[in-house]
């Protein structure tokens, strides 16, 4: 099987960086954060040779993609346009999208604003919950939670400085720590006195045998090129984004959907998940399948490869 190629497109406003693999019905692909493209190699390469043109971007903000300088540029209505827009420069009309982590929070969103062009959904790590009435800063800080990573995230210059360096040692840290190799302690959560985001990580010893010398050396490069700031923008926008989202408020998602996430994956410790989990059946009527790994963290796609494509193209064929 060919290896992905590489384009530059303009999408939206901005240059966009895609790995296209295949030809057949569009899969889009979206990472969270901190990724690239190429957190999908795996998915991207499986699909093209089931016979589907599997399409991952770099994300706004992120490596090969444009970074705008402007803070508010990274809202969900500007994110779920990007993937509006790649479909239309792709020359399709619709497609399946698929999304982890902060990936999975467009892909949702964008199942849920245009059912017209997204026939199907996939979300993995983090599930789906419709647009609500309470936002997430004001909730934490109602609950006297000051000390939430994605609070650390706000302020901007704070949390690039940690992360940039030792850009290398970031990358490996976080990825082995929030993985289902890594330390039974949560990692996405709150932060002890003066660590910073990395104060509860480690450094492996050994990389685990789905992270090589490569995939670091891909990712340091690229983040050594972009910096962290246009993802770390994405959490800068969160109260800006729930506010731009009050028109699709209670709203579900009616076509067919899936979830998938890891067991140890430590978004699903988040008090809200195991709620959203069991509204499934409320909030994703169309849901077929809602797949737990055993032992599985945060990276599941990368984890966990060969299970996920085998539920990806189950889900597709069925489609």
């Amino acid at each position: 099987m060919n290896e992905p190629h590489l384009e530059l497109l303009d999408i939206n406003g901005i240059r966009m960086q895609v790995a296209i693999q295949g030809s057949g019905p569009l899969v889009l692909l979206c990472h969270g954060f901190p990724e690239l493209w190429y957190s999908w190699r795996n998915q991207l390469a499986a699909l093209a040779a089931a016979g589907y043109r599997a399409v991952a971007p770099d994300m706004r903000g992120y490596g090969g993609t444009d970074a705008p300088a402007e803070p508010d540029a990274y809202t969900t209505l500007h994110l779920v346009g990007d993937m509006v827009e790649l479909v239309n420069a792709l020359g399709e009309q619709q497609a399946v999208i698929v999304g982890h982590d902060w990936g999975a929070q467009v892909a949702w969103s964008a199942a849920l604003m245009r059912p017209d062009l997204f026939r199907a959904v996939v979300g993995m790590s983090v599930p789906f919950s419709p647009p609500g009435r309470v936002e997430l800063l004001s909730a934490l800080v109602s609950r006297g939670i000051s000390d939430f990573y994605i609070q650390y995230f706000q302020t901007p210059g704070v949390a690039e400085a940690e992360l940039e360096r030792d850009i290398e040692s970031s990358i490996r840290r976080i990825y082995f720590s929030g993985s289902g190799d890594g330390p039974d302690w949560p990692v996405f959560g709150r932060l002890q006195p003066g660590q910073g985001f990395l104060g509860a990580m480690i450094e492996p010893e050994t990389l685990p045998d789905w992270l090589n010398l490569e995939d670091i050396a891909y990712y340091t490069r690229e983040f050594t090129r972009s910096g962290f700031r246009g993802g770390l923008n994405w959490y800068r926008n969160m109260t800006r984004s729930w506010a731009l989202l009050a028109p699709w408020r209670g709203c579900i998602i009616r076509q067919p959907s899936m979830f998938i996430a890891g067991s140890r994956d430590g978004v699903l410790k988040f008090p809200s998940s195991p709620r959203q989990i069991e509204a499934f059946a409320q909030t994703l009527p169309e849901l077929r399948g809602c797949h737990i790994l055993e032992g599985a963290g945060h990276w599941i796609q990368q984890e966990r490869a060969t299970e996920v494509n085998e539920l990806l193209l189950d889900f597709l064929k069925k489609l």
